[in-house]
């Protein structure tokens, strides 16, 4: 395939598409299916049957539409009318949307469970990366291609050099979405200098915090867009080979992305001669074990090697000696999924998105204490309120906003004195949270803050690979602290012994999880002090979370 017939099978595509009086999309992602979405496809599939209307309508499974707390979900297109999206689909419902939007008979539409295009939830969000998720099929090359998928690899390739690629990329000021938020061209560069007879490409594509599901969203919704963004960096590079490390939890995702990978090497558009050009590029799926640690690239490398999945201490970094001793590439699935769009329209087109250090959008999943959860996309830059109040609806039942944690067990909480900061890698950081690969958990005023540095902290001691006793010890030894602070037996001498754990933990341990394992508890320890002060002195929980009991104060030995 090269770059002509690319363009035909997309316009093929469209005039297929666009000769349906009706499509109608069915959110076929984790939260939907869960929720009883294959039943509703399977509903519609079946009256589209019994009327006869195959040649009229299509039924398509799709990825992520959004608001998954609102699934199933389902969007019902017609030519020149607005897309009508239908929340909480059951197949009673179902069958009655078909046949209202079908035109075959008189059936009342179920407008109560109409979600209008122009609610807040959609309105407020900006999708560059999430532009095709909940639109196509994304186990269909030629839905992808119809929306102008694998355009940006062709102008790549025929258009560009490996560094004017690299150059763009700088330009446009992505940075890393996985969290570090290192400059991304600057990455690229680095490994496009480097001289090897081998290079690697490795998406990360392995999230493991808490609440977090955005990287399996992507890869569930449009991974052809993953593989395109691999591609181009292969080729930014140098490199011939790409690996997509993909979470073991995340079955959908790695049968996607498998059969995505087929699909484009069918075409010409991965493998020999990449669209008939003399670049080679192969992709493959490795599936994790679960392991948090394999979130930190060393440890990702070697779990991709088939060793034990633990850091290594750094320099060399991965693009002087990464997979095997060479030089490696190593991007979150979310920066991939950004390039296609740079390529295609300018890096000043991104550039002008975001803030003047954070450039373009960012994807979080919204959960927690919110009306309205689920995947959303915005722009850098955008308040902490506007996502809480606007896109997810405010805090349900009249309560009232208690913090924000981002950044997994990585980051920390945001209490609501800051609900107008701007999201956004410094200023998150001034806060002492992080962006972290984008999960956002919203508290009410019944959240206990030394509870949930628990949890995080119980999280984190168990992820910890071992290999470094300030992490293993010390991740043990915090968490026994604050179960001494929830259950009531703890004194002030705790309290100063925790915090000096955590600067130890922060500073010595070998990697980021031990580094900023920490974060949660200085962060509420930093701005919900009170709560700390009532659970020891008073013995009590202000959020009503923790039973406290008085009791006899035992020798503590810290590590």
């Amino acid at each position: 395939m090269n770059r002509a017939d690319l363009e035909a099978m997309a316009q093929r595509e469209q005039q297929r598409q666009q000769a349906f009086g009706c499509r109608i999309l069915c959110c076929a992602s984790t939260p939907c299916l869960s929720s009883g979405g294959q039943a509703v496809y399977d509903a519609i599939n079946a009256v589209i049957s019994e009327g006869g209307w195959e040649a009229e309508v299509q039924a398509v499974a799709t990825g992520c539409m959004g608001p998954c707390s609102h699934g199933p979900m389902v969007t019902v297109q017609r030519p020149g009318e607005e897309d009508v999206v239908y929340e909480r689909v059951t197949s009673d419902v179902a069958r009655a949307l078909v046949a209202a939007h079908a035109g075959k008979a008189a059936a009342v539409a179920p407008v109560e469970h109409v979600m209008p295009a122009s609610a807040p939830f959609f309105a407020k969000q900006q999708k560059v990366v999430l532009a095709n998720s909940g639109l196509i099929d994304p186990e269909k090359l030629e839905d992808y291609v119809a929306r102008g998928g694998y355009r940006a690899l062709a102008y790549a390739l025929r258009e560009m050099t490996p560094e004017e690629v690299c150059k763009e990329i700088i330009a446009s000021g992505l940075r890393g979405r996985g969290g570090a938020g290192f400059p991304t061209g600057l990455k690229w560069d680095m490994v496009r200098k480097e001289h090897s007879d081998k290079k690697y490409v490795v998406a990360n594509g392995d999230e493991g915090d808490p609440g977090a599901y955005m990287d399996r969203s992507l890869m569930e919704s449009d991974p052809h867009r993953i593989l395109e963004g691999m591609a181009i960096a292969g080729y930014a590079v140098g490199a011939d080979q790409g690996f997509l490390y993909v979470r073991g939890e995340y079955p959908v995702a790695a049968k996607r992305l498998e059969r995505a990978i087929r699909a484009a090497e069918r075409r010409g558009l991965l493998g020999s001669r990449v669209l008939e050009s003399g670049f080679n590029f192969r992709i493959d799926v490795r599936i994790g074990a679960g392991a948090f640690v394999c979130g930190e690239e060393t440890a990702l490398m070697a779990s991709i090697m088939g060793h034990r999945g633990q850091p290594v201490p750094r320099p060399p970094y991965p693009a002087q000696s990464g997979l095997w001793g060479k030089p490696t590439l190593i991007n979150n699935v979310e920066t991939y999924g950004s390039i296609a769009p740079i390529v295609e329209n300018g890096a000043a087109w991104f550039a002008e998105i975001g803030t003047a250090k954070s450039k373009g959008t960012k994807i979080f999943a919204l959960a927690g204490k919110v009306a309205t959860t689920g995947l959303i996309e915005v722009p850098m830059g955008i308040s902490l309120r506007e996502i809480v109040y606007d896109i997810g609806g405010g805090i349900p039942d009249g309560l009232a906003f208690k913090a924000a944690q981002t950044g997994g067990p990585s980051g920390g909480c945001i209490p609501a004195a800051h609900l107008d900061t701007p999201v956004d890698y410094e200023s998150l950081k001034a806060l002492g949270s992080i962006m972290g690969s984008g999960g956002m958990i919203i508290m009410d005023e019944h959240s206990c803050m030394v509870d949930v540095a628990k949890f995080f902290m119980e999280f984190c001691m168990d992820e910890s690979c071992g290999k470094c006793v300030p992490c293993r010890v010390g991740t043990v030894q915090m968490h026994r602290i604050l179960e001494r602070i929830t259950d009531g037996s703890a004194t002030p001498q705790d309290l100063a012994t925790l915090q000096e754990l955590c600067m130890m933990v922060k500073e010595t341990s070998l990697c980021g999880l031990g580094q900023s394992a920490p974060n949660p508890v200085l962060s509420t320890i930093r701005y919900f002090a009170e709560e700390y002060t009532a659970h020891i002195a008073d013995h009590h929980c202000p959020a009503g979370v923790c039973t406290l009991e008085k009791q006899p104060v035992g020798e503590w030995v810290t590590a």
